[in-house]
């Protein structure tokens, strides 16, 4: 079976592909979810790794979680979807060396995308990042699924079908990123999916 948890796949992966980071509020719902079901994903649909791929991980713009293991609903729709290896210990976004790894940086709402991007301009300010270094890669993770501007709701608050929401736009999240990824991979400049499909 495939390697789906973080230092698996870190260790078999290649140096020269696209990195994605996956981010939410706390890490321990939408962007776990995000990480896990994209290694999946990626693992399962072609040989493993992705041959376009380097990394895959997640982490949060707050600290509320850190080094907790992902919310029990958001491990129980794995599992019902056979993800059931995927460990992860939450994390708080490293600025500015996660603007500087990660080719895609991918918020799961807006005031993620916001909060982001303040980080951006205040390690710019100081001087530990350029512009140029994070020039589009923060996105919102929704804008890949073909309905616009989407975004994930956190589930945190509220009861297991939340969750199920969740994964089913992670589902088509994941595709259309995986679409843009290939893009890049033939010399084309990846764009943001938008309107029906």
């Amino acid at each position: 079976m495939p390697p789906t948890t973080r230092a698996e796949a870190t260790s078999s992966t290649p140096s020269n592909g696209v990195s994605i980071l996956f981010v939410c509020l706390g890490n321990i719902c939408r962007s776990p979810m995000a990480e896990a079901h994209f290694r999946h994903l990626t693992s399962f649909s072609t040989t493993f790794p992705h041959p376009l791929i380097s990394k895959i991980d997640s982490c949060g713009t707050g600290a509320y979680h850190l080094s907790a293991p992902p919310d029990p609903r958001t491990l129980s729709v794995l599992a019902a979807h056979n993800i059931h290896s995927y460990t992860h210990l939450a994390r708080k976004i490293r600025v500015p060396q996660d603007f500087k790894e990660f080719d895609y940086v991918l918020a799961m709402d807006e005031e993620n995308v916001a909060d982001l991007e303040a980080m951006v301009e205040r390690a710019v300010k100081k001087g530990g990042l350029r512009r140029e270094e994070v020039e589009g890669k923060v996105r919102l993770y929704g804008s890949f699924g073909g309905k616009g501007r989407e975004e994930v709701g956190d589930p945190y608050y509220g009861g297991g079908e939340g969750f199920e929401v969740a994964w089913e736009q992670m589902g088509r999240f994941a595709r259309g990123l995986v679409w843009d990824i290939e893009g890049r991979g033939k010399g084309e400049r990846g764009e943001e999916q938008e309107g029906g499909g």
